[in-house]
């Protein structure tokens, strides 16, 4: 099996004749993700979990139907539209090829508007997709548009109600360049797109850092409880803290003025009284600088 690094190198100058390309890539990807690759589609829609053209039905205003196809589709995970820009240095010429998609021989130049246009046209197409599956399908949490052999972009909506698919994770950081696959964590990334992908949902990190924090905290107030404090006193004290620890953070206060002060006075709890009040009173009255 190729390695990474062969892959990227494999696939990096091709363009502009996805039908012919985008099986073999994805396959491929696959097996760099290490992931199982698409399963053979089969007569029993239900069995098609993981398939290349995967058939849905669109339902049109005035009644009428038509079929359409998902380059790749996997239940619970992903609808996927896969797109082949042509190569900064290829000179390329548009000819009418016969396919069962129309317009599918080159979608821009790299790098230029029309491409763009064509990866954010993509994009809607495969949200018509994941539109048109049924209702015993759900939606999927993820939208991935793939530019052959030049790079992957990804769209979530964690509701799961297909409202607000979004780049994912951010602006900036949804687009995987083909080169960036050499680097171990946008592997992980794709891999938890194939594998479990709800384990992506911002939220649930939130939630699992929120837990982290929670028992320590709770241990402490307990503590401070059982010196005497009375509880009202020490929940102010502790969300004082918390704010303060904020304010560092986001540099609304300078760096360490807060911590700093805690680890000088590590170890005597009673020394740093009178430090954290005039920190919090000079807070209060907005001197801090």
């Amino acid at each position: 099996m190729q390695t990474v690094i062969e892959f990227i190198e494999r696939w990096k100058s091709s363009g502009a004749s996805e039908r012919a390309n985008y099986q073999l890539f994805l396959s491929e990807l696959c097996d760099v993700l290490d992931v199982p690759r698409p399963d053979p589609s089969g007569p029993e829609d239900e069995a098609n979990r993981c398939v290349f053209e995967k058939a849905v039905t669109f339902r049109h205003g005035d009644g009428t139907t038509s079929v359409g196809r998902i380059d790749l589709y996997k239940r619970g995970c992903f609808v996927l539209e896969a797109k082949q820009g042509v190569h900064p240095g290829h000179v390329h010429k548009v000819l009418p090829v016969p396919s069962r998609k129309p317009g599918k021989s080159g979608h821009g130049r790299r790098g230029t508007a029309q491409w763009d246009h064509a990866m954010v046209a993509a994009s809607a197409q495969a949200e018509q997709y994941a539109r048109a599956l049924p209702a015993s399908e759900g939606w999927p949490p993820f939208l991935i548009v793939v530019d052959v052999g030049h790079c992957i972009e990804l769209y979530a909506d964690f509701s799961l109600q297909g409202k607000a698919y979004v780049q994912f994770p951010n602006a900036q950081e949804f687009r995987i360049p083909l080169e960036t696959l050499a680097q171990p964590s946008r592997r992980a990334t794709l891999r938890s797109v194939w594998t479990d992908p709800q384990s992506l949902d911002p939220s649930r990190h939130s939630a699992r850092v929120t837990r982290e924090i929670a028992s320590p905290m709770a241990l402490l107030a307990r503590s401070l409880e059982a010196a005497g404090h009375a509880p009202q006193l020490v929940a102010g004290y502790l969300m004082r803290c918390l704010f303060t620890m904020f304010a560092e953070d986001v540099g609304l206060i300078p760096e360490n003025c807060f911590t700093g002060l805690l680890e000088r006075h590590r170890g005597n709890a009673r020394h740093p009284a009178a430090s954290l009040q005039m920190l919090w009173e000079t807070v209060e009255g907005g001197h801090v600088s």
